[in-house]
């Protein structure tokens, strides 16, 4: 059972890093989820970038993993208004509101998933 749990850990960590790099390839299609009361937003996308990879690396790190997985869990709970605002909103930053129905439960399954690397993994 503990293969499982390493598995999920990994995955967990390779998504992190996935996520914070799009940040820097793609910051355009980041920047409307970025709340229009904070400014600059390509220094937010880049700064959430920066946190995600640095998370994603950290739970690869047995010293770092319960740490980083608590990061993440507070991490997807800041985002998560973002994302709730976005189900509601006339013109939802993902493009549709199908979209934003379907991201929205996603935000969920990262908490618990962290939640779970945090404690099965974590030292």
């Amino acid at each position: 059972m503990k293969i499982f749990w390493k598995i999920l850990q990994v995955l967990l960590a390779l998504f992190m890093i996935y996520a914070g790099v799009q940040h820097f390839l793609k910051p355009q299609f980041y920047e409307p989820f970025v709340p229009g009361f904070l400014p600059a937003k390509t220094v937010m996308v880049y700064a959430s970038g920066l946190v995600e990879l640095a998370l994603g690396i950290l739970l690869l790190i047995p010293k770092y993993t319960k740490m980083a997985a608590t990061g993440v869990i507070i991490l997807m709970l800041v985002f998560l208004p973002i994302h709730i605002a976005d189900v509601f909103s006339e013109t939802p930053s993902i493009g549709s509101h199908q979209a934003a129905l379907i991201r929205l439960p996603f935000q969920f399954l990262f908490i618990a998933w962290a939640y779970a690397v945090r404690r099965f993994c974590g030292h």
